[in-house]
């Protein structure tokens, strides 16, 4: 077995991780409501948003747009967004809400940090003219 190839091997991989880490690839986290708002209008044709909450963890969010409410939740690497109608389904959760999509594919949807009051709140300002 050569050590030097063994070592150079290990060193390559490990200077790829560190890039990969400093350009942060592969990070889906959702950082904000303004990009919360951007990945949803993005992801869904014809939905323009207005209002968004975002779990404390970055896993999840929803945005409420144009007569409807995006559900956005990390899917691997990526982010996969739904549309809901209200009047949304919730559940407790141990520290936030969850939305259930009624979707077995896509799965319910726990926001930590966020309340139910805010996300009636939410809700409401669909109806608000």
């Amino acid at each position: 077995m050569n050590w030097t190839q063994l070592a150079g091997s290990i060193a390559a991989i490990l200077a790829l991780a560190g890039v990969a880490r400093w350009l942060r690839l592969g990070e889906s986290r959702i950082g904000s409501p303004a990009e919360a708002r951007e990945i949803a209008e993005d992801m869904l044709a014809g939905f323009y948003a207005h209002a968004a909450l975002v779990s404390q963890d970055g896993g999840a969010a929803i945005v409420a747009g144009n007569g409807a409410i995006a559900v956005l939740k990390r899917h691997g690497a990526q982010v996969a967004a739904r549309r809901l109608l209200a009047p949304l389904t919730l559940g407790p959760a141990v520290e936030g809400v969850t939305v259930r999509t009624g979707e077995r594919l896509f799965g319910d949807v726990t926001l930590l940090g966020v309340l139910e009051t805010d996300v009636r709140g939410l809700e409401a300002s669909l109806t608000r003219v």
